[in-house]
């Protein structure tokens, strides 16, 4: 019961940044280009529930709370959903749905090209992320939804080549995506190491000459 009132309050509060940015186009405060204030926000919001996202294992391994677990499947899901729509801001309120010029700037600025890229891998995760695909799957599933690695790190790198000058906050972000990593190959080294001790220790047959 207590996870279940804790679901509803996390997801709650994954669609506050949606109703504050709502809030403000409501009111019209959006400041004097309300397209990349959009843009900027659902691109910072996608990245920050993708760290949450990554975080979930190696927070789990270290505290021992299991229970945190339930949460990775919704914080990677509003993941792809704020991802969706920094996607949608583009195609729809910078580009208003012209595939020719959507498609020279995915050939012509390299940082549009490895977003869409970014985005493109989070599909796959979204979609396979029910109970039913992960029994479908099997152990595919996992190494499925590693790509959630690449496509966080090419989103740090999407928004690095997009700010160009000022990059403390793609700094921020590449510091802590890639702490998670660490963590994530720290933890497969360890299970590695610990599957492989047991047949180092046995004792060795002796030759007969």
């Amino acid at each position: 019961m207590k996870i279940k009132l804790l679901k509803i309050a996390v997801f709650v509060a994954a669609l506050i940044p949606l109703a504050r940015l709502g809030l403000k186009a409501y009111k019209a405060d959006l400041g004097a280009n309300p397209i990349e204030v959009i843009t900027h926000s659902t691109g910072d919001w996608t990245l920050i529930f993708l760290s949450i996202t990554l975080a979930v294992t190696p927070l789990r391994r270290l505290t021992g709370l299991n229970w945190l677990i339930r949460f990775r499947r919704m914080t990677g899901l509003f993941a792809f959903f704020y991802a969706s729509l920094h996607f949608m801001t583009y195609i729809w309120l910078d580009k208003f749905f012209d595939v020719n010029e959507m498609l020279k700037d995915v050939a012509k600025r390299k940082f549009i090209t490895v977003g869409f890229t970014a985005f493109v891998l989070l599909i796959p995760l979204a979609v396979t992320s029910t109970q039913w695909a992960i029994r479908r799957l099997g152990k595919r599933w996992q190494k499925l939804h590693r790509m959630i690695y690449v496509s966080a790190v090419l989103g740090v790198i999407h928004y690095w080549w997009l700010v160009k000058a000022d990059v403390r906050k793609p700094e921020i972000y590449a510091v802590i995506v890639g702490c998670l990593l660490a963590a994530r190959i720290f933890i497969w080294s360890r299970k590695r190491n610990a599957a492989a001790r047991p047949t180092a220790s046995r004792p060795q047959p002796v030759p007969v000459d």
